[in-house]
């Protein structure tokens, strides 16, 4: 880190003087300002503080819970900008509701969008999850913010010109530290992951194109200072990575805090918090004082759980801006404010709802519990996730069969009739990162459509893939990233699962059976590239019993986002789709529980793990809830707490455990 950047975060902490005073008196002088830029991320359409998958509220969500730090913050500082990273209008059942049933146009509105408003919010970038809905769906959204929406790296086709602006100045009054006001210029970038074209490529192929985060970024923060810019905030929908630079990186934000004229950067998309010491492997990182290559960076969690936080002192410069005069960055520092604590798995909320955005968003939240609450069907069992990662799942084999039976009708009679159809579907709420209760469980009895948006979060559209063998194996292959490599050499305890690769890229593959050899290193790198080694952990791939050779050929039923590249799983990248559909999976699944009337949940035991004839320790956590379900497991043990909230339990893999492990059905 440059010595003068370290020297400014020291001297926000109180360690070290700068010019001979300390930081508060630094504060006082005349010719700095103190300037605070509050930043949310990756809201998801949590407008309230509740849970409408389990129909109840949650205090550790929702824009209505952090607009009260917001307005806590505000009455703190008197200088304040309030920008965001994206992931607006998607991501809860109330996004649902407004994008598929009430729609936007004469007398409707986005409610985060009016929240967003009301809240006096100075600048925001698209998200990628902006476009599941369609481009249309998303321009006219954010048209209603009477704020600057920014996205420089999204080009229309038509035109070649950005979708949004790449950047805004924004000229505010700031008032010294002796109370006098002066004119700042803020420069503010906008840019997003470029993958949003292979991700929803269905919906934005032909219309726009995308390019290079920092490429965009630079260019942008050079004209912006340019053009007068005092300061330049990079606020991306992209997260943090120790990665050496790509061009088209998803996760760029540590490049883009090296452009020499970004002087901070507000990240997001990673649902993560930062900073943090799970980030301490980045390069020229300063955890404590929240500074990557000596520039304030922060990412505020996800959901409304936290309010990112930026302090800056601006010193008056007489020689910026070509010996006009203008202000300069002294020194800064970053760091989040959560919306509640957690004690030993007891949860206490730091903050009351704000009433303000509890009133705009009153009615689409009614709106929407009348939406969620309404039946399609039954079931005489319970549906959970909670050892998605153990053996496969009623709650999978549910998508999965929708899905197929739904393809199947559509390819009948065509060229592709005579193939085998496989179906994958993955468990995107099985804990991890989220958190313990971030887990389906869907007791016996009536479902509803919260049920069926617990099972499936997201607003995917149906599609199938033409296959090999091979690429079967290579599909199975990417989504054993999800286990640690068990070590039959050592005797301490070893976690199952690595937590750090997202449940959603676990896709289990109904319809062949295979096992799980975790003692081998995984075969492909979160990039989807061959890891050095021929490892494989996949064995006894069987279609109806038999051995699945390389050459044969399968239709596998997935999503648009896998279809087109999602994930980084070998051998897709929208190239080989042979159906696309039109209808979600979520509405599919719907239409199958109301055919099915009852359903009576039952797994197909697609998958199982090789034995390890080592005696090794592996465990498994999970929500504590999961106990009561451990006679269904006979290969699990009860190990006790875990992390609050969280159970372990010893997995036995050893061959006499796994002797009655039958795959199929």
């Amino acid at each position: 880190m440059p010595a003068c950047r370290r020297l400014a975060a020291l001297l926000l902490t109180g360690t070290m003087v700068f010019g001979g005073l300390d930081a508060e008196a630094q504060e006082a002088k005349s010719d700095q300002i103190d300037v605070q830029i509050l930043s949310t991320t990756d809201l998801h359409m949590n407008v309230m503080d509740y849970d409408y998958y389990a129909d109840k509220p949650d205090p550790g969500v929702g824009l209505v819970r952090v607009a009260s730090l917001i307005r806590k913050a505000r009455a703190e500082k008197p200088n304040t900008l309030l920008v965001d990273a994206g992931d607006l209008i998607q991501g809860t059942p109330m996004g649902d509701y407004v994008a598929r049933v009430q729609g936007l146009g004469p007398g409707k509105f986005q409610p985060i969008i009016a929240a967003l408003n009301a809240l006096g919010y100075d600048a925001a970038v698209m998200g990628n999850h902006e476009f599941n809905f369609g481009l249309d769906y998303a321009v006219a959204a954010e048209k209603e913010a009477k704020y600057p929406v920014l996205a420089g790296n999204v080009n229309r086709v038509e035109d070649g010109q950005p979708l949004f602006p790449a950047g805004v100045i924004l000229d505010r009054d700031f008032t010294d530290g002796a109370g006098a006001k002066h004119t700042v210029r803020v420069g503010v970038v906008g840019v997003l992951t470029p993958q949003i074209v292979l991700w929803d490529k269905d919906k934005l192929e032909g219309k726009v194109t995308t390019s290079d985060i920092v490429e965009v970024a630079a260019k942008t923060a050079r004209d912006l200072k340019a053009q007068g810019a005092d300061v330049v905030v990079a606020v991306i929908h992209s997260g943090l990575s120790a990665a050496p630079h790509q061009k088209m990186a998803e996760n760029a934000g540590v490049d883009v805090a090296a452009i020499p004229e970004v002087d901070a950067v507000v990240t997001g998309h990673a649902h993560r918090v930062f900073p943090a010491a799970d980030y301490a492997n980045l390069p020229d990182a300063d955890i404590p004082h929240g500074l990557i290559h000596g520039k304030p960076v922060v990412m505020a969690g996800f959901f409304g759980d936290h309010l990112g936080v930026i302090d800056l002192i601006l010193s008056a410069d007489p020689k910026a801006h070509g010996g006009k005069g203008g202000w300069t960055v002294a020194a800064g520092h970053a760091e989040t404010r959560p919306v509640l604590t957690r004690v030993n798995g007891k949860a206490t909320p730091l903050v009351e709802p704000d009433a303000a955005v509890a009133a705009i968003a009153k009615d689409a939240h009614q709106a929407t519990l009348d939406y969620v609450r309404q039946p399609v069907g039954k079931s005489t069992g319970r549906i959970e996730t909670y050892f998605s990662f153990i053996a496969d799942q009623p709650a999978l084999d549910i998508v999965s069969d929708a899905q197929r039976q739904y393809v199947a009708k559509a390819l009948a009679g065509g060229p592709y009739a005579n193939l085998p159809i496989l179906s994958a579907a993955a468990p995107f709420k099985a804990g991890g990162q989220p958190g313990a209760d971030y887990f389906t469980d869907v007791a016996a009895g009536q479902i509803s459509l919260r049920n069926v948006a617990d099972l499936y979060l997201y607003p995917n559209i149906v599609a199938a893939v033409k296959v090999t063998g091979a690429q079967v194996r290579d599909w199975l292959e990417m989504g054993a990233r999800v286990f640690n490599r068990i070590d039959p050499a050592k005797k301490e305890p070893q976690m199952l699962v690595n937590r750090a690769v997202p449940s959603f890229n676990f896709d289990v593959i109904d319809g062949v059976t295979w096992r799980v050899d975790v003692t081998q290193p995984p075969r492909f790198g979160g990039d989807g590239k061959l890891a050095p080694g021929d490892n494989h952990r996949i064995v006894d791939l069987r279609y109806n019993g038999q051995p699945v050779k390389d050459e044969d050929e399968f239709i596998v039923v997935t999503n648009n986002y896998r279809a087109n590249g999602g994930g980084n799983f070998p051998g897709l990248d929208g190239k080989n789709v042979v159906y696309s559909g039109t209808e979600t999976i979520q509405e599919i699944i719907a239409d199958y529980l109301r055919a099915a009337g009852t359903l009576m949940p039952a797994t197909n035991h697609s998958w199982g793990f090789v034995p390890v004839t080592a005696p090794v320790t592996v465990l498994y956590d999970t929500n504590a809830k999961a106990a009561a379900l451990l006679t269904q497991y006979p290969n699990l043990s009860d190990v006790g707490p875990g992390d609050p909230g969280l159970e372990l339990f010893r997995v036995d893999l050893s061959p006499t455990a796994l002797a009655g492990q039958v795959l199929g059905k």
